[in-house]
């Protein structure tokens, strides 16, 4: 039983489904989303059952952001900072020790797009606009997306989104390498499903070992990378 009311979680097999589950605003990310996804991501890290986690949205988009309604307000907004400190989602997305896929179509902008950058694999319907239109509102992303955005597709293209807040379509996301597989609208979730069961049926140790070198190493100089890559290779293969 979903006990949440702002996203529905599910989990089949070895596989736990998040979708974001306020289709009326396009699935905005408010205060009380961010606290169930929290727990969400928690239950899941937590379950040695699953081994990949699938975020989607339902309706029309995946995300349009965060919601402005309920972060602009000034009580909200100090609501906001400690929820933050006290549940640091994005942190917690960030170093996931398991697979995130994020199935995304429709808007998919601001906190929308920085939820799907801290995952994985991202699998895109053709129709998905994808942006962080933040400066057009005064501000800038604040949930990663100035770190993330240029990891994963370099500084210029990166400020060129972030500088003019526009959105750029699917097909154009995948030139820049920004998501993994552009498909049709009506299959993004059997994609998802199918590359999630993909990722389940490899041995779970490996994966998370791989993810561990990857995301400690980054920011790393190359020499000591490549001691953590040996270090984390011997445990894989002994286990220690």
């Amino acid at each position: 039983m979903n006990a949440f009311e702002t996203i529905i979680y599910a989990k089949r097999e070895t596989v736990a489904w998040i979708s974001l589950n306020r289709p009326q605003v396009h699935n905005a990310i408010d205060l009380r989303m961010r606290d169930e996804l929290w727990e969400a991501i928690q239950a899941a890290q937590q379950d040695p059952g699953v081994r990949v986690v699938v975020v989607r949205g339902e309706g029309a988009s995946f995300s349009s952001g965060a919601d402005i309604n309920d972060f602009g307000a000034s009580s909200s907004y100090i609501e906001a900072r400690r929820a933050r400190r006290e549940r640091d989602l994005w942190g917690a997305l960030a170093y996931f020790p398991k697979p995130l896929i994020a199935a995304i179509h429709g808007y998919v902008l601001g906190a929308g797009l920085e939820l799907a950058m801290l995952c994985d694999i991202r699998v895109c319907a053709e129709d998905a606009e994808l942006g962080l239109p933040e400066a057009k509102l005064g501000y800038i992303p604040a949930a990663g997306g100035t770190q993330l955005l240029p990891r994963l597709i370099g500084n210029g293209h990166a400020l060129e989104i972030m500088l003019t807040g526009e959105p750029i379509e699917a097909l154009e996301a995948y030139r820049l390498g920004l998501v993994h597989r552009v498909v049709q609208s009506v299959t993004i979730r059997a994609e998802a499903e199918s590359y999630a069961k993909l990722l389940a049926d490899k041995p779970p140790e490996a994966l998370r070992l791989a993810k561990e070198a990857v995301l400690r190493g980054l920011d790393t100089p190359l020499d000591q990378g490549l001691v953590l890559e040996q270090r984390l290779a011997r445990s894989a293969l002994t286990g220690n």
